[in-house]
């Protein structure tokens, strides 16, 4: 994948500028990394004082850390729906996750806000780990494994992410290595099918996980918080007063007046649409719903 994201002094000098910005993208970045260093210290650590293989460290982040499918063991440890979605042991996983983080988090951040961000992370992770735990206690496939299975990876997350900002602008492109521009949303649909076919094919947990989270997306896109106020604000710029404002229809009116009133009304309305654009169309009250409604039934 390929994006223009570099500016004219350079790559690296981007990514100094995005980290010393401190969002919330670039803080969830720094703690994914921060909590995989954390790791690699311990596994040298274990290696330079000669302790037992490093895979016994490994062995005890996972089991405090990692999400279990066992729903005893889940209960019985219910921090790690959130530290697994933090979680990496491997260079390559964690690389992966972190650069799709990167890419469409930028892109998320164009469009919506950082709070949005941050829930989508978080409840992608949540979705991922649940749609994880209830596959492999329902399915006689994973039986076998259930007692030892465990989940990792901030890979709910990111699908969550990258599904969120791919049905909320369809048409944005970007330009992928040997391929060209290509919508990111058949991006979005393609990785869903693939994640599907590849259950059976390892890693199924994994690809569960994944499912979990673009569905989280694709549901978060489709109720997001201020999208009910986006459609009320384009139709009323798209609204054309009445010739006769409410107030005047049994007297005759001067243009002055008329002009005055129709100046007040709009206004009104600029400052109704100015609140649900801030906190949602719940937020007004009963007197600035019901003069929205006559003003949208003026014919």
């Amino acid at each position: 994948m390929y994006q223009n994201y570099g500016t004219q002094n350079g790559f690296m000098p981007e990514i100094r500028r995005f980290f010393q910005q401190g969002s919330v993208l670039s803080v969830l970045i720094i703690c994914n990394l921060a909590i995989w260093i954390l790791i690699q210290v311990f596994r040298v650590l274990f290696f330079l004082y000669n302790k037992p293989d490093s895979g016994i460290a490994v062995g005890y982040i996972l089991e405090y850390l990692a999400l279990p499918a066992s729903v005893p063991l889940v209960i019985a440890k219910p921090w790690t729906l959130l530290t697994y979605m933090f979680l990496h042991i491997d260079f390559w996983h964690i690389l992966f996750n972190m650069l799709w983080l990167y890419w469409f988090g930028k892109i998320f951040m164009e469009y919506l806000s950082s709070r949005q961000l941050f829930w989508v992370y978080i409840l992608g992770g949540l979705s991922g780990g649940a749609v994880y735990i209830i596959a492999f206690n329902m399915f006689p496939v994973f039986k076998p494994m259930l007692p030892v299975s465990t989940a990792l990876g901030a890979s709910a997350s990111v699908m969550a992410i990258v599904t969120a900002i791919s049905f909320h602008v369809p048409n944005y492109t970007i330009r992928l290595l040997l391929i060209g521009r290509v919508k990111i949303v058949y991006l979005a649909v393609i990785l869903f099918i693939f994640d599907f076919f590849m259950i059976p094919a390892g890693n199924a947990g994994g690809h569960l996980a994944h499912i979990g989270g673009a569905l989280l997306g694709l549901l978060f896109i489709q109720f997001i918080p201020g999208k009910k106020a986006e459609r009320i604000r384009d139709f009323f710029r798209r609204k054309h007063f009445s010739s006769r404002p409410s107030g005047f229809a049994n007297r005759p009116v001067s243009d002055e007046e008329y002009n005055i009133r129709k100046k007040k009304d709009q206004t009104r309305v600029d400052e109704i649409l100015e609140k649900i654009s801030k906190g949602g169309y719940d937020s007004l009250s009963k007197d600035e719903k019901d003069f929205l409604f006559k003003t949208s039934a003026k014919k």
